[in-house]
C-alpha cells in the first residue's frame, strides 16, 4: 500500500468533479454543485487560474483530493494557503490519505514562507473536527464567514 500526492492535471478534471459531488452529498448540499467537467477544466487549469489541486493516490488509484489557493494576511504581512476542499473516499479513510494531503499543504506553506494554512469545516462535521484537532488545528470561533453569491452578488456589483 503506497500513498502518493501529486499536483492535479487537466486530465483529472472528471475525477475532481466526482470527488466534488461526493463531498457535496456528504455535506447535504449536492444541489449546490453547479459546475461540470468543462467548468473544472477552465477554472482550475485554465490560463490565469489562481487555484491549485492535489490528487492523493493509493497504488496509482485516486482516493482523494484537495483544492487550495494562496491568500494574504495583512496582519502577518505574509501569504497563506486557504484549503477550499479536502476529500477522501469513505472506503479509503483511516489509511492516512487526509493527513497526507494536509501535511503536503503544510509543507508547501512552510516552503513558501506562508504564515498560515486555514480552512472551514461545517459545525456538525464532528469526525472532521476531531481529525483536525488531533494534530493541533484550532477553530477560529470569533470569526463569522459571510458570502455574496448569485443574484445578491450581481445586484450588489451593479450598485
Amino acid at each position: 500500500m503506497s500513498l502518493h500526492i501529486r499536483p492535479a492535471t487537466l486530465d483529472d478534471a472528471a475525477q475532481i468533479l466526482r470527488f466534488i459531488i461526493d463531498l457535496a452529498i456528504y455535506e447535504k448540499a449536492e444541489h449546490e454543485v453547479k459546475t461540470d467537467v468543462a467548468g473544472i477544466q477552465a477554472s482550475l487549469f485554465g490560463e490565469g487560474s489562481t487555484s491549485h489541486g492535489l490528487i492523493c493516490e493509493l497504488d496509482g488509484v485516486p482516493v482523494g483530493y484537495a483544492v487550495y489557493f494562496f491568500s494574504y494576511s495583512t496582519w502577518l504581512g505574509k501569504h497563506g494557503i486557504y484549503l477550499e476542499d479536502l476529500y477522501v473516499s469513505p472506503e479509503q479513510r483511516k489509511i492516512g490519505a487526509g493527513k497526507a494531503l494536509l501535511r503536503h499543504l503544510a509543507q508547501l506553506a512552510v516552503s513558501k514562507g506562508c504564515g498560515r494554512l486555514e480552512w472551514a469545516v461545517l459545525d456538525w462535521n464532528t469526525p472532521a473536527i476531531e481529525f483536525y484537532e488531533s494534530f493541533g488545528a484550532k477553530p477560529q470561533d470569533e470569526w463569522t464567514t459571510y458570502r455574496l453569491t448569485g443574484q445578491a452578488l450581481t445586484d450588489f456589483a451593479a450598485g
